[in-house]
C-alpha cells in the first residue's frame, strides 16, 4: 500500500511540474507608412460601414490549412479580439495616414461622409500543406460606395487583393508577421489602384 501511495505521489509531482500550456495572443500591427504622397490630400470622407470576415475564418483562433479541404484551428493562439477587429484599426490608421482620404468618420460623428467602405476578408490562414514551404494567405475586398449626405448610393471603386507570403517559421509568431506583410502588400497595391482613379484622363492628342 505504501509503495502504490508513493508511485501515485511520485506522478502526481511529475504532472504538476510541467509548464502550463498558455495561449498566445496576437494582432495585426499598425501598417507601414511606405506608400507614395500624391500633390494634394483627396476630398474623400470616409466611414468604414462594415469589416466582415468569412467563416470559417472569422473566430479568434488562427486557422491552418493542412490540406486541400481541411484546416485546424489552433487552441493556443488567438487574435486579441475578433479578427474583424484586430483588422478594423490598422486598416482604419492606413486611411488616416494616406492623402488618398481626407478623414475616418468615427461611428456616431456628426460629420456625414461621402465615401462608404465596405471589408470582406475572404481568406486568412496559414498555408501548412507543405511544411517545407509554409505561407501567410490573405484575401481582401475592398467596396468604395459614394455616399452623398451620408447615405450610400453609388459604386465607386471594387476590386479584391490577395497575397501569399512564405514564412520562415511554421508557428504562429510567424504567421502573424506574415499576415501583416501581406496586409501592407495589399493596402500599398489598393492605394495605388485609388491614385490612378483619381488621377484625371490624359488628354486626347
Amino acid at each position: 500500500m505504501r509503495l502504490l501511495l508513493l508511485a501515485l505521489s511520485g506522478l502526481l509531482s511529475g504532472c504538476l511540474s510541467r509548464p502550463a500550456l498558455h495561449t498566445r495572443t496576437l494582432a495585426f500591427d499598425p501598417p507601414a507608412d511606405s506608400m507614395p504622397k500624391g500633390a494634394g490630400r483627396s476630398q474623400r470622407v470616409v466611414s468604414i460601414r462594415s469589416l466582415r470576415v468569412a467563416a470559417p475564418f472569422d473566430d479568434r483562433s488562427l486557422v491552418y490549412r493542412v490540406g486541400d479541404f481541411s484546416y485546424d484551428a489552433d487552441p493556443y493562439a488567438e487574435f486579441l479580439v475578433s479578427p474583424a477587429e484586430s483588422l478594423r484599426p490598422p486598416i482604419r490608421s492606413w486611411m488616416r495616414q494616406s492623402d488618398l482620404f481626407q478623414t475616418v468618420v468615427e461611428p456616431g460623428s456628426a460629420l456625414k461622409p461621402n465615401t462608404t467602405a465596405e471589408i470582406t476578408v475572404l481568406e486568412l490562414y496559414g498555408d501548412f500543406r507543405r511544411p517545407s514551404a509554409p505561407a501567410a494567405v490573405l484575401t481582401l475586398r475592398f467596396v468604395l460606395l459614394g455616399s452623398p449626405e451620408g447615405i450610400p448610393s453609388k459604386l465607386a471603386f471594387e476590386q479584391e487583393y490577395s497575397r501569399r507570403v512564405p514564412l520562415k517559421a511554421t508557428n504562429a509568431t510567424a504567421l502573424m508577421a506574415g499576415w501583416n506583410e501581406a496586409l501592407n502588400q495589399i493596402l500599398a497595391q489598393l492605394g495605388s489602384d485609388l491614385r490612378r482613379l483619381d488621377s484625371p484622363p490624359a488628354p486626347e492628342s
